[in-house]
């Protein structure tokens, strides 16, 4: 993404490595891996890699998950945006999957609903993909609301690493 997106309340530029500190408050919360893998990372190191990996996808797809920053205070919220899926999920492979993850004490104020909004219209409007997807654990009600304020659509249920998924997905109305 080369350009950042400004919402209401929130800046949606891409990951920096400034974002180090951030990235392993979010990811090494154990509660914000309970619905993804139970897996919280150990060290910066492992932040870091992520960052990498997701700055590599900007260059290999020109999309991939973004800084959420709040405007007033430059805070570093979480991450949100469209990747580029190219393994095989659902028996779906090649496709855009919306997503967000978030610093848990920022759970519950709408941010990731606000920062879902501005990704969809971008990756319709700007991208011009024809679809949207994005899957989550069964259980996380959460995530599934925001999913479904986003506008996506329940498809079906499946597995994946050993736990029960549901499937989402929203057509580009344009196309």
């Amino acid at each position: 993404m080369k350009e950042s997106i400004e919402t209401e309340r929130l800046i949606l530029r891409a990951l920096l490595f400034s974002d180090l500190d951030g990235m392993f408050e979010l990811d090494s919360n154990p509660n914000v891996h309970v619905f993804v893998g139970k897996k919280p990372v150990q060290s910066k190191e492992e932040s870091l890699a992520q960052i990498k990996n997701i700055q590599q996808q900007y260059q290999d797809f020109g999309t991939g998950r973004c800084a959420v920053v709040l405007k007033e205070t430059n805070e570093f919220l979480g991450w949100s945006g469209i990747k580029f899926i190219t393994n095989e999920i659902n028996d779906y492979k090649g496709f855009y999957e919306i997503g967000y993850r978030f610093i848990e004490k920022y759970w519950g104020k709408g941010y990731a609903t606000e920062a879902g909004k501005a990704f969809v219209e971008y990756a319709f409007n700007v991208m011009k993909v024809d679809a949207l997807y994005a899957y989550a654990d069964a259980g996380n009600e959460n995530s599934r609301r925001i999913l479904e304020k986003l506008g996506l659509r329940y498809v079906n249920s499946f597995d994946y690493e050993d736990e029960l998924q549901v499937w989402y997905e929203l057509k580009n109305p344009d196309l």
